[in-house]
């Protein structure tokens, strides 16, 4: 059921989708050269749904719960920004024909997202997922207390 606190949620973590994704474009982890294409806006969309889902459907439960869950949400968001990057990353190489077989693509999808989240695992990346987390959680608690 749509409410404020699920709009909240959604609304928080796409933006912090939005403004982590140009950290990881900004930060010196890519070649210079590299086409990001639809990177920001896969992001802001897996960060709409994992508010709607994860964060706006935990509202309610009080200031500590909203902490907890703003800092889970991130970590979920990163988790599926990479594995969908990751299968993008795994296709377009597939089109290169590099693969053998199935099994090899598949492995390389994992392969490919352990690489990109020990690369992007940087203190100002993480320290701004966590912190904007905790606040989008805050917000989202508020936003369940004042319009129910």
């Amino acid at each position: 059921m749509p409410n404020a606190a699920k709009l909240m949620a959604a609304f928080g973590m796409a933006v912090l989708a939005f403004i982590v994704s140009f950290m990881v474009m900004a930060l010196p982890l890519f070649e210079e050269d590299t086409n990001f294409g639809w990177f920001v806006h896969v992001n802001v969309a897996v960060g709409l749904i994992v508010g709607w889902t994860v964060l706006g459907s935990r509202a309610g439960r009080g200031t500590v719960s909203a902490i907890n869950v703003g800092l889970t949400a991130p970590v979920v968001l990163v988790f599926w920004c990479l594995f969908i990057q990751s299968c993008n990353e795994m296709i377009r190489i597939a089109m290169k024909n590099r693969y053998d077989n199935a099994f090899e693509a598949l492995v390389d999808i994992f392969e490919i997202g352990a690489d990109w989240a020990i690369e992007m695992t940087t203190i100002p990346i993480w320290s701004t997922l966590l912190i904007g987390g905790m606040i989008v959680g805050l917000m989202t608690e508020y936003a369940w207390r004042t319009w129910r």
